[in-house]
């Protein structure tokens, strides 16, 4: 299959951001897996939990300000992770920002954005319609709004994992990407169809809200259901424009849903086995690989840690239980 030209153009701009951000930016390491494999089979973590904000997020965020003159102010919306990053990203670039989140936000992702200085205002019990609101407010307020993912600077943030990965393993068979917005996958996908075709990129999303991969099933915008989810950084509606439809239907070669149950014990394996305490959305990643065991024995695989600003009092119960 031929990679079509938007895929490459964003590939690029990955490679443009990364020489232009990574002055402000550690890479992440890449783990081997702590498990033993019979079976030819072996299993690497791309460790964004030791991000500076503890998400993947920092790329996006720091891509789109170094972008934007320091007198431009801006807005966005998210579940917690992108706006902590914008705000950390800000407070480095001096740019004025407001962070609208969910009433249902961590509270500890919320204490940290605070305390950084940032704006903030808690809008709704759902991230798709805090989004909503921080989009109108910045119309009437005449600011930029940053999106968590759909813009072409945020992707190519996030993007810049993959080219750090390249580097870090001379082989890649399978990537397996939690999905929320897309802007995660639509950057590491571009990257990985760009410079290692054969890599076989999985998107990664939880039952309970599911809206990206919906989408890109039926091929159009579709209503969904959402309910709570431990993967809290994936929840919520996308845009109906957005440009990670199409990048997700053209990056993405397959994709994964997983259940409540598969996520908690993801948690618990990366935990105990691998120990490393992460949140729900890399747990879901990790979910996934267990999942799809029959396609990736004797395969080089990565599993994507996207972050690790968990709530405490969420996940304590679920790593200090056996499965």
């Amino acid at each position: 299959m031929t990679t079509s030209t938007k895929v490459l153009e964003q590939a690029a701009l990955s490679v443009e951001t990364h020489k232009r951000i990574r002055g402000w930016l550690n890479p992440t390491p890449c783990i081997t897996s702590r498990q033993p494999f019979s079976n030819g089979s072996s299993l690497f973590y791309k460790a964004e939990n030791f991000q500076q904000t503890g998400s993947f997020k920092f790329r996006g965020a720091l891509a789109k300000l170094t972008s934007l003159p320091t007198d431009v102010p801006a807005i966005t919306a998210s579940s917690g992770n992108h706006g902590l990053a914008l705000a950390t990203a800000a407070q480095m670039t001096g740019h004025d920002l407001t962070v609208v989140l969910p009433e249902t936000v961590a509270r500890e992702k919320l204490t940290r954005i605070k305390a950084l200085g940032t704006d903030t205002i808690l809008h709704s019990n759902d991230s798709g319609i805090a989004e909503q609101h921080a989009q109108a407010l910045a119309k009437e307020q005449k600011k930029i709004y940053v999106s968590p993912y759909n813009d072409p600077q945020v992707i190519a943030g996030q993007g810049t994992i993959a080219l750090e990965l390249l580097e870090q393993m001379p082989k890649l068979d399978v990537i397996y990407v939690s999905i929320g917005g897309g802007g995660l996958i639509s950057g590491i996908g571009s990257v990985l169809k760009a410079f290692s075709p054969q890599t076989r990129v999985v998107g990664v999303s939880a039952k309970n809200s599911a809206a990206l991969a919906a989408n890109i099933r039926a091929g159009h915008n579709v209503e969904v259901t959402h309910l709570e989810t431990l993967a809290d950084g994936c929840a919520g509606g996308v845009d109906s424009d957005s440009i990670t439809m199409a990048l997700g239907a053209e990056v993405i070669d397959d994709l994964i849903d997983c259940s409540e149950d598969q996520i908690a014990e993801g948690l618990r394996q990366i935990a105990w086995t691998e120990k490393m305490l992460v949140e729900g959305s890399a747990g879901l990643a990790y979910a996934a690989w267990q999942a799809d065991e029959t396609q990736n024995r004797g395969k080089v695989s990565a599993v994507v840690l996207c972050g690790a600003n968990f709530d405490r009092d969420q996940i304590a119960p679920i790593v200090g239980s056996m499965s």
